[in-house]
């Protein structure tokens, strides 16, 4: 009795993608691109002239990048003969609620907040979506619980997060809602999307279902944006060029995350999001200026990575690695 090749195919995918080595690699390179985008985004605004406050202009920024990522993914797809136009009702409507939220939503608290705070607070603070995640699949799936370690990872996280917005007086506190609230929230918003989304790319090509949740995503950021008088003006070669490797980078980084994601336990994952704040500081501080060598940020980093490392260690020593069987089996779920 032959096996259907896109059985096969799965198999391969998921003895590929849950390899120990795989997976360390390819979240890295996803966190190297996600830690990017903080100074790549800040460069952006000033090379458009977007002012802090012009957020409707922040918007169609953010919205031509997801566009064209999207456009890329669904062009590469329909070059690979994967099933792009094969879609239902009920995927439409999965793909443009992904879209509004993981990447429309989401990215309307990120941008905003991210003018309102440095490269380098943005980077550590969005690391809660780590912590996020773990608490969210305690309450999805039945095998990925807290434990009492994971439960202090968690703490060490917040604390961390608590530490980097500290101001310069010992019990001074700093906290800007348009800036570091923004930047929570935003965190949250993904965690909760991501996991949906895993449970979307059980059933779709994870390729096809990014580029349609990114352009889906784009169109709405322009909509918003256009419709609250935004505008962008001043294009150059090298604010188009950002904005193209911004393009690059959200397709590339978002499609080998819904891999993992898809393949792997949500908290085996997620936890590599440590490395973005790591990145993302090194990179703001080398591309923007930003003073990475204060104390509270050095503290925060010790923190969120301390809290990180015990969530993952919880994750591998209680499960291990997901086997073939149980991702095939789990369909929709």
């Amino acid at each position: 009795m032959s096996v259907p090749s896109a059985t096969l195919g799965s198999r391969d995918s998921v003895r590929f993608f849950t390899q120990p080595k795989v997976l360390v690699l390819v979240a890295t390179v996803c966190c190297l691109l996600w830690g990017s985008s903080y100074p790549a985004i800040k460069i952006g605004y000033a090379l458009l002239g977007i002012t802090q406050n012009d957020i409707p202009s922040k918007l169609i920024f953010a919205g031509y990048r997801f566009v064209l990522a999207g456009l890329l993914l669904l062009i590469l797809a329909a070059l690979s003969k994967k099933p792009v136009f094969d879609l239902n009702r009920r995927n439409g409507g999965q793909l443009m609620l992904l879209g509004f939220t993981q990447t429309a939503i989401q990215y309307v608290f990120f941008y905003i907040g991210l003018a309102y705070t440095t490269g380098v607070r943005g980077s550590i603070l969005n690391s809660t979506t780590t912590f996020f995640s773990v608490l969210l699949a305690h309450f999805i799936y039945k095998n990925d619980k807290v434990s009492p370690r994971k439960a202090l990872g968690c703490l060490l996280g917040f604390v961390g997060v608590m530490v980097v917005n500290f101001g310069d007086g010992l019990f001074g506190f700093s906290f800007n809602l348009l800036g570091e609230g923004f930047i929570v929230i935003a965190a949250f918003v993904l965690s909760a999307a991501s996991i949906y989304g895993k449970r979307i790319s059980q059933s779709m090509d994870v390729m096809v279902m990014t580029g349609y949740q990114l352009g889906f995503g784009g169109v709405a950021l322009l909509a918003a944006g256009y419709a609250t008088g935004g505008s962008l003006h001043g294009f150059t070669l090298g604010s188009m060029a950002l904005l193209a490797y911004l393009a690059l980078l959200s397709s590339v980084a978002f499609t080998l995350w819904s891999l993992l994601l898809k393949y792997n336990q949500v908290g085996k994952v997620t936890v590599f999001n440590f490395l973005v704040p790591v990145f993302g500081t090194v990179l703001s501080a080398i591309c923007l200026n930003e003073n990475i060598m204060e104390l509270k940020n050095l503290v925060a980093l010790v923190f969120v990575c301390a809290g990180i490392w015990l969530v993952t260690r919880s994750a591998q020593r209680a499960t291990g690695y997901s086997k073939a069987g149980a991702v095939l089996g789990r369909g929709r779920g």
